[in-house]
């Protein structure tokens, strides 16, 4: 690939994503952090993104939330088997939260097989995944749409978890790191998920090798509060050592063959 090429690749994915790491960068050009790197200042300089610690975001980038159709696409087969995984986690009889994204829905999708079970959501998105169970008992918080991401937010969203108490929340992000925990862009969204992971005993975070190394401009939840976390295999191992040092269990979960449908529909 000429370097013309490489810099027309790295900027498309930026800007289609809000955010995204070096090595993931690295990865799909099939080019050197190295070269990446020299690569973003230039694209820098040029005024076309800014460079953030471990990746690069689109101007504006740490405040930039994708919307629901620019993430749906992104890494969909790891998201599904991240979903697969972290419902592992679940048991008969439980109460949990589940914050928005397309990562949490792919993991409300396999849920249905649990004879009884509430689930407490801000998610639109999961609400939906589930509304045809007649053994699931879903719980939405209110609040104000947030049409971009189908999610609940607000005042009225998070007053509605005042009180509740349930075994684990399942959250995602637009950004982790070891050193500062999980982000996301929007302050307001940032209100709604840290009162989704006080209502719970335990927080697990599912999140995909394209948010790992990010950080967006809130922080939801840091690693010391995060439980468990439940990612692919295209997370690079130091990282997952770093969590684990830091006290996070890792889940580590294995896509599908690379032929099957890459959407989260």
């Amino acid at each position: 690939m000429f370097a013309d090429e490489r810099r027309q690749k790295i900027l498309e994915l930026v800007r289609a994503n809000g955010a995204v790491s070096l090595r993931e960068l690295a990865r799909v050009v099939r080019s050197s952090e190295v070269t990446v790197r020299r690569d973003l200042r230039l694209l820098e300089s040029q005024g076309l993104l800014d460079r953030r610690h471990g990746g690069a975001v689109s101007t504006g980038g740490l405040s930039h939330e994708p919307t629901y159709s620019e993430k749906s696409g992104v890494a969909a087969r790891e998201k599904a088997a991240i979903g697969a995984l972290a419902a592992g986690l679940v048991e008969e009889g439980d109460a949990i939260c589940v914050g928005g994204g397309t990562t949490t829905q792919a993991f409300a999708r396999h849920l249905s097989a649990l004879r009884e079970l509430t689930v407490v959501t801000n998610s639109v998105l999961v609400a939906q995944e589930l509304a045809r169970s007649r053994t699931i008992e879903v719980v939405m918080t209110g609040g104000t749409l947030r049409g971009s991401i189908y999610a609940l937010v607000g005042s009225t969203a998070e007053q509605s978890l005042a009180g509740m108490r349930v075994r684990r929340s399942f959250l995602s992000g637009n950004g982790l790191t070891a050193e500062r925990g999980l982000s996301t862009p929007n302050l307001v969204v940032a209100g709604m998920d840290r009162a989704l992971a006080a209502a719970a005993e335990e927080v697990v975070v599912l999140a995909d090798h394209t948010k790992i190394g990010l950080e967006t401009m809130s922080r939801t939840v840091p690693t010391e509060g995060i439980d468990h976390l439940v990612t692919g295999e295209a997370c690079p191992e130091d990282v997952v050592a770093q969590f684990r040092a830091n006290g996070v269990e890792v889940h580590v979960a294995t896509a599908g063959p690379a032929d099957e449908q890459d959407t989260d529909g």
